[in-house]
């Protein structure tokens, strides 16, 4: 069709290390996070712009089957970023997208899917002469706009997103590279053990926006400001026994968040716990890298050191794989960010 505009990315999803949950109006987080960003776990989003018609503003494709449900919330996305991007009202939207994991599982899809989507926006707009002079931050400050986790995403192999003295650079209106990372964890592994493969009974839009009446809010928010300082340094030296210390603690305290809002909910899964307790257990008997961390939901991401990884793929095995639902694990490992396909 003629001047029909088109533009593909793959981004990728990322696992907080210390925990964004919390935040203020247009996307603020309430306190700062810390993320790596993952390789195979990612999204590829074919977006294509024709011209306007009386056709549907918004359609979206989701791993080839039409999905209507999720137009709404990326109209809602065009519309805020519409003032930054006037082009977006001349056109409708043809959005094709593709997950390698389980969507709304707890799996950070919607930090994947809107860092790609801005991405292709992007792209667009070069395509139409629209000069962005940081290509890469002003996709970090969109993404934040549609999913504040995406911003996190559009960097590699480490972020953090909000304004933090002891990270120069830091905002929270978008995600900046973390320097000085230690080899160690530039080739981490990150296999994502599949508890519960359904969508998660609450999402983490309506978890964030009831964290702000929970009677510890506060005090979250100033520890993890603190913990965010603390992991800086062990980032730098490699020092994985403190990297597991904060690791471990954060992603207990971001469902303790959950239990203990009103009313709490609870997203972990009987066969969560049984995994925690189990890497637990291994890595007091062995003195090794294992160390586990949760996104939002019943998932369990089992992280270790490259050096540990063939350890670690027989402990799944003899250990683990029996209580995953059906079996299923995706293995991933620390990644270097977004490509344009």
């Amino acid at each position: 069709m003629e001047n029909k505009l088109q533009a593909q990315w793959q981004s990728p999803s990322n696992i907080a290390l210390v925990k964004y949950w919390g935040k203020k109006e247009n996307q603020i987080p309430a306190n700062t996070s810390v993320s790596f960003t993952l390789k195979d776990c990612n999204t590829t989003t074919t977006l294509i712009a024709v011209p306007k018609s009386n056709g549907a503003f918004i359609s979206v494709v989701l791993n080839g089957v039409p999905t209507p449900t999720f137009a709404p919330k990326i109209e809602q996305f065009f519309h805020t970023i519409a003032p930054q991007l006037p082009f977006i009202n001349d056109y409708n939207w043809e959005i094709e997208t593709h997950n390698t994991f389980p969507h709304s599982s707890g799996i950070a899809s919607s930090a994947s899917g809107m860092s790609a989507l801005a991405l292709c926006l992007l792209s667009i707009a070069a395509q139409l002469g629209i000069a962005t002079p940081d290509f890469m931050q002003s996709a970090s400050t969109l993404s934040r706009l549609g999913s504040g986790s995406a911003c996190r995403s559009v960097y590699g192999p480490c972020t953090v997103w909000g304004q933090h003295q002891d990270y120069p650079s830091s905002s929270d209106l978008y995600a900046v590279q973390v320097e000085d990372i230690h080899p160690i964890f530039k080739t981490f592994c990150d296999t994502i053990l599949i508890v519960h493969a359904g969508q998660k009974s609450v999402s983490s839009s309506i978890g964030h926006n009831m964290v702000n009446a929970n009677p510890f809010a506060a005090s979250r928010f100033a520890w993890a400001n603190q913990q965010a300082a603390s992991l800086k340094p062990i980032l730098k030296n490699g020092d994985i026994p403190a990297f597991i210390e904060i690791v471990e603690s954060e992603a207990l305290m971001l469902h303790a968040l959950m239990m203990s809002s009103s009313p709490g909910f609870m997203l972990m899964k009987p066969n969560t716990l049984a995994i925690i307790e189990k890497i637990r257990d291994y890595r007091k008997q062995n003195n090794n890298s294992f160390v586990f961390t949760l996104d939002a939901g019943a998932n369990v991401h089992f992280m270790y050191s490259k050096q540990d990884e063939k350890d670690a793929l027989a402990f799944i095995q003899s250990d683990l794989v029996g209580l995953c639902d059906e079996g299923r694990y995706i293995c991933d490992e620390v990644g270097n960010g977004p490509k344009q396909i």
